[in-house]
């Protein structure tokens, strides 16, 4: 294929979408990303096709990527012909012949089901879906084909605009200025460490070196995170397409994608999205006769947290042990095979494409001074609304998790937000209004991280999420040094006898001495920011450890303190 080839392709594409987004007959869209799917959206598809088949109906039935909604999985979207596309939800295989009767056959709009409306206003008194509080704020970038295309089909992604950034870099832009688009942007590392992407880019292409690499890691371990998964599921070619213009950027012909092998659905989407973008030419010798030659090579984890980290994740792939490295020197100098490496998010990447078709100035111009763009949330734990939020950089917590995310449920109180994962802070109530950037969060003991929050309401107990925290750290610690190894054990340790009802006067301080010292002196970002929950429990909520200590009392019923446990002497 060449460049002119690509552009009927375009049009073509763009036709054939058209044709479903305005259709001449009902089209019935299921949501099918991971979390739609354990929620029954797989059944719910195969009723559908067989409900409709046995009532001999001129219907076509589509899938696409989640939009978000995961509270309200499984969703299913009709669009009629000359009315806009309508979300219903939750939807169950045993509603599914009365929603094929009323919605698909009566054309009728079921309004106890529905959620919203594609349009920019109420129809038949549904609301549009983008006046929703869950949507109302976003700004929906890397997010923007998720809900919108098959993520099985290379031809709904080029509708949308999908592989033009790459043409662009490679006939109009070229490697140099393709980087300095990326570098203008403003764009930080999305996976926790927040490293400027267009630095990182502009020296490994500078290195002499070769061969050269360019590695998206796609490794998300922590619990209760899910963004990178969720956007592999609903939008793979995005990420491909980041990784094609990163390759391009670098200089080397050599790409890779690292997925944890726990994910079935973001690998089996992923694999199928590389064989159809080498099918259409978009990867391979001589891409659109260009002269540029670039190719993926998918690599597996095997559930390691710590082969997220940039050193430990290229030990894997090369076979060793996932440990890592002491630095420098750094990846973009000896990475893979000590080779140049540039190492970039899943997210990092998603956002290259929108970079280059619309200019870095653009996308700096979104965001705080320096968090530039948009960042990804998967907000979970006790909210409302448990889903993947786009909000620009420098949004205020409430604007996520009271706004978007709806609070806390009916009859609670919110008590914080557990920011960036198990190696975050806890950030308490009284920080609601503070911008979420990379900085602010740093400034309190917080991390916005891989964009991972949990809310949590006033049933939690703080030692016990700390002690949870503490055991994931300790567990995934890789052993290589001794601070973490040592560390995390010792301050499991502690918080183990203090939620028992065991804890002594000076255990919290131990613990804070212990927390800076791991901090300061472990190898990696694991050991680095695996006291910080800890650290900032204790910061905000330090009566709750009293409470443990002095009186033997867990102030929220959860921790099991020893029925024998002496109490102290208040100090």
């Amino acid at each position: 294929m060449n460049r002119q080839e690509f552009e009927a392709l375009q049009q073509r594409a763009k036709a054939n979408l058209e044709r479903l987004e305005n259709p001449s007959k009902p089209v019935v869209i299921v949501s099918m990303d991971s979390a739609s799917m354990m929620h029954g959206s797989t059944a719910v598809k195969l009723a559908l096709e067989k409900e409709v088949a046995s009532r001999g109906l001129d219907v076509i039935i589509r899938k696409t990527g989640g939009i978000g909604l995961t509270y309200l999985e499984p969703v299913v979207d009709v669009v009629m012909s000359g009315k806009p596309r309508v979300s219903y939800g939750p939807i169950r295989p045993e509603m599914v012949p009365e929603f094929v009767r009323r919605v698909v056959a009566g054309a009728e709009v079921a309004n106890e089901w529905a959620i919203g409306n594609f349009s920019d206003h109420p129809v038949d008194g549904v609301p549009s879906l983008w006046s929703l509080p869950f949507f109302e704020y976003q700004q929906r970038i890397v997010l923007k084909n998720a809900g919108y295309v098959d993520p099985d089909n290379i031809e709904e992604y080029i509708a949308r605009g999908g592989y033009q950034a790459m043409v662009k870099a490679l006939f109009e832009l070229g490697p140099v200025e393709t980087i300095e688009q990326v570098k203008r942007s403003g764009i930080r590392g999305r996976g926790g460490a927040g490293f400027p992407a267009g630095r990182k880019w502009e020296s490994a292409r500078a290195e002499k070196r070769t061969p050269k690499y360019m590695i998206c890691n796609a490794h998300e371990g922590e619990p209760n995170v899910f963004k990178d998964r969720r956007i592999l599921e609903s939008d793979p070619h995005a990420v491909i397409e980041g990784l094609i213009l990163g390759g391009f950027g670098i200089g080397t012909p050599y790409g890779m994608i690292y997925i944890g092998a726990e994910y079935p659905v973001a690998v089996e989407r992923t694999l199928r999205a590389i064989e159809q973008a080498r099918e259409y030419g978009f990867l391979g010798q001589n891409i659109l006769g260009s002269g540029f030659t670039f190719d993926i090579t998918p690599r597996w984890g095997g559930g390691a947290y710590v082969c997220g980290e940039s050193s430990a994740l290229m030990y894997s792939i090369e076979g060793k042990r996932g440990m890592p490295r002491t630095k420098p020197p750094r990846s973009v100098e000896a990475g893979l095979w000590m080779l140049p490496t540039s190492l970039n998010n899943v997210e990092t990447l998603s956002n290259m494409a929108q970079i280059v078709i619309n200019g870095g100035d653009w996308y700096a111009a979104i965001g705080t001074e320096g968090s530039k763009g948009t960042k990804v949330f998967s907000l979970a734990g006790m909210t409302n609304r448990v889903g993947l939020i786009e909000l620009p950089m420098g949004s205020t917590l409430r604007r996520l998790v009271v706004d978007a995310g709806g609070g806390v449920r009916e009859g609670r109180q919110l008590k914080g937000v557990a920011t960036g994962g198990p190696s975050g802070g806890i950030v308490p109530t009284q920080f609601l209004d503070m911008p979420v950037d990379i900085e602010s969060l740093d400034k309190i003991g917080g991390t916005l991280g891989s964009g991972g929050f949990i809310v949590l309401d006033d049933t939690v107990c703080m030692v016990d999420l700390s002690r949870y925290f503490m055991h994931f750290n300790r567990i995934q610690s890789c052993g290589k040094c001794v601070p973490c190894r040592i560390g995390t054990r010792a301050m499991l340790d502690i918080l183990d006898r203090i939620a028992t009802g065991e804890g002594r006067e000076g255990d919290v301080e131990l613990l804070e001495d212990t927390g800076h010292k791991v901090i300061d002196t472990a190898l990696c970002g694991l050991g680095q920011t695996a006291p910080l929950p800890t650290l900032s429990t204790i910061r905000y909520f330090r009566n709750e450890y009293d409470a443990h200590i002095r009186e033997k009392h867990c102030l929220t019923g959860r921790c099991e303190i020893r029925a024998d446990a002496p109490v102290l002497a208040e100090a």
